[in-house]
């Protein structure tokens, strides 16, 4: 199968909040494509011992998403910004729970492509990432935002223009800068020049 049409899963998405259970059953494929390309995105590169693999994400990103009730799914970009927070929400929560298991014998860290690049740290704790991303949105929600839509769901600049209704150069501004933030946040220190 290739890429899915966007046209077709904003269609189905619209006929599923309608309460067409047989748009589900066709837009299930689609949907379920969209969530792999994130999870293999996100969980490219990880450590082999990593207790999370792309297909329990999948899952249970899956889940979470075709169980919420009443919500009125509005398009495609609709779908990939709530399905970013469901991810990052997952992965918090198997951070704090492998946390908790491991009685505080050491921080669940994960390897993180793009924002490795700015700490120039291999792993990054993923529960110091979500306060760092917190305390981003109460001083920029959009910064926030496109760290969550670039981080957990692998969106391009284009793909995160569009769920934020923004310009992809206003989401590339906004990257470099929430970048440079989280920089701060999680070292300390001021980032490399050319990091971002």
């Amino acid at each position: 199968m290739g890429e899915p049409d966007h046209g077709d899963v904003t269609r189905l998405l619209e006929e599923w909040t309608k309460g067409d259970r047989d748009a589900l059953n066709r837009l299930m494929p689609l949907v379920y494509g969209e969530l792999r390309r994130m999870s293999s995105h996100y969980l490219r590169g990880e450590r082999e011992n990593h207790t999370l693999q792309s297909a329990a994400l999948v899952h249970e990103a899956y889940l979470r998403l075709v169980g919420r009730q009443n919500v009125h799914w509005k398009n495609r970009a609709h779908f990939l910004g709530v399905a970013a927070q469901v991810i990052r929400s997952i992965l918090v929560d198997h951070a704090r729970a492998r946390a908790a298991a491991k009685r505080g014998a050491g921080a669940v860290t994960l390897t993180v492509n793009e924002l490795s690049a700015v700490t120039r740290q291999p792993e990054v704790d993923v529960i110091e990432l979500d306060t760092a991303l917190n305390r981003l949105a109460h001083l920029d929600p959009q910064q926030s935002r496109i760290v969550e839509l670039r981080f957990f769901a692998g969106l391009t600049n284009e793909e995160t223009a569009e769920v934020l209704g923004v310009s992809a150069s206003t989401v590339k501004r906004d990257w470099t800068h929430a970048r440079a933030w989280i920089y701060r946040a999680l070292t300390g220190d001021a980032p490399p020049a050319n990091a971002v």
